[in-house]
């Protein structure tokens, strides 16, 4: 019900920058406007994301899933911008009405990742214990350069900590840092000119 409640207001006010950020999309290379990638949410249930393409199309096509670099190659102009000011994840309102993601939780993985960290810590898959969501304590504490495992301390410490009102305090952020130079750098301990397009 507070995912709708407040999901559904924000997504009748955000359609018209949509509508002008999807027009922008398209203008500059004639691609699709919306990217969508297989994610894994509340146990280990597979779903279609939805994002605002930030990428050139078939951005993984050679390189395979990885994630994004801080100066990758692949990321548009437009995509530059919607990324700093993380205007790309807009779409993912559709998730969350959809049932799919929550407003606040951990940020859906692909099962690659899942596989990979994995195996370095076992404990990632705790994730799966809750929803996935749209904002989470890892993208309010953290970058996107803050460490796989870093962002995993700052996921189970909301698991384990979980209230609406802390749910509240992370909304609230994260409307705070939406703007905020560097808080959507890309993970430059990554592979040079791979991606995730998200």
């Amino acid at each position: 019900i507070f995912d709708l409640s407040v999901a559904l207001p924000l997504l009748v006010l955000s359609l018209p920058l949509m509508l002008i950020i999807a027009f922008s999309i398209w203008i500059e290379d004639q691609g699709p406007v919306f990217y969508r990638q297989e994610r894994l949410t509340l146990g280990g249930r597979p779903f279609m994301l939805i994002n605002l393409r930030t990428m050139v199309v078939d951005a993984e096509r050679n390189s395979g899933p990885v994630l994004a670099g801080m100066n990758d190659e692949r990321i548009t102009r437009v995509g530059r911008i919607l990324r700093t000011t993380r205007l790309d994840e807009l779409s993912q309102l559709f998730n969350v009405i959809k049932g799919e993601l929550s407003l606040v939780g951990p940020r859906p993985e692909r099962a690659f990742f899942y596989d990979k960290y994995g195996k370095e810590m076992p404990e990632f898959r705790h994730r799966l214990s809750v929803k996935a969501g749209l904002t989470g304590m890892g993208q309010v504490l953290g970058k996107y350069t803050t460490t796989p495992k870093d962002k995993l301390v700052y996921d189970m410490m909301y698991i384990y900590s979980y209230s609406m009102l802390l749910d509240l305090k992370i909304l609230f952020k994260t409307f705070g840092i939406l703007f905020k130079s560097g808080s959507a750098e890309g993970n430059e301990a990554q592979e040079a000119g791979a991606s995730a397009d998200e």
